[in-house]
Formats: structure tokens, C-alpha cells, sequence
């Protein structure tokens, strides 16, 4: 999946970390990340941790994706950082999950949390 994600390559992630059901991806914030108040944008901050949340719930040769999800921003960013998602499977039961995912900085602080929600689809 990585190798033809393209968006998550332009943003220069990481996968640290690619197992069933927990995922780590990382990526460090640049300049042209930052929005008008000079902190990162946080539609990329989501991106980094939709991008762990995807690693995590595509465990087989089944195609899945979000079916939602909410997030919560806790700390506030800048250019140079590292951020870091971590996902993790909480339950899978049929075609449906739920997986939570902590954003953190390269000190360990909490910069966004997120709840997913996936769902399996009948793609190949």
C-alpha cells in the first residue's frame, strides 16, 4: 500500500513500525507545512496519523479504509518537529474497527489523539 501512497511520500512520512493491528509512522514538519498562524496545519497532522491508522487496519489482502474518524488537538507544532503516530487496533468485529492513534512530538507530548473508525471493503 505504502509504495503507491504517494500523498504520504510527498509529506515526507516514515513508517517506522508496520505490524497487524499497531502501526508508527513519523514525519518532520516543514516550513511549507505551517499555516497562517506559523504552526502546523492540522490537516496534516491528521494526515500523518490517517496515514498510521491505514498501515494498521489493512492487515490482509483485503482493501480497508476509514469509515470516520475524530481528532482531537492537543499541542501545537512548528517547523523542524518531529511528529510521530502510533495506531493501535482496539476491536475488529466483522467488517468494521476501531482503532485509536496518538500523535506525538520528539519530546513525547500528546499533539492530537484520534479515534478511527475502518471498514473492509469488497475491493481487491
Amino acid at each position: 500500500m505504502m509504495r503507491r501512497d504517494r500523498a504520504s511520500a510527498m509529506l515526507g512520512m516514515v513508517v517506522e513500525l508496520d505490524e497487524p493491528g499497531h502501526a508508527v509512522v513519523s514525519m518532520t514538519v516543514r516550513e511549507d507545512m505551517l499555516n497562517g498562524f506559523a504552526i502546523t496545519h492540522g490537516g496534516l497532522v491528521f494526515a500523518l496519523a490517517d496515514t498510521a491508522f491505514a498501515l494498521a487496519c489493512n492487515e490482509d489482502e483485503r482493501v480497508t479504509v476509514a469509515g470516520g474518524a475524530d481528532i482531537t488537538f492537543l499541542k501545537s507544532t512548528t517547523a523542524g518537529q518531529k511528529l510521530t503516530a502510533t495506531a493501535a487496533r482496539r476491536v475488529v468485529n466483522g467488517r468494521n474497527g476501531l482503532y485509536d492513534i496518538a500523535v506525538t512530538d520528539e519530546t513525547g507530548d500528546a499533539v492530537a489523539e484520534v479515534r478511527g473508525r475502518s471498514i473492509v471493503t469488497n475491493r481487491v
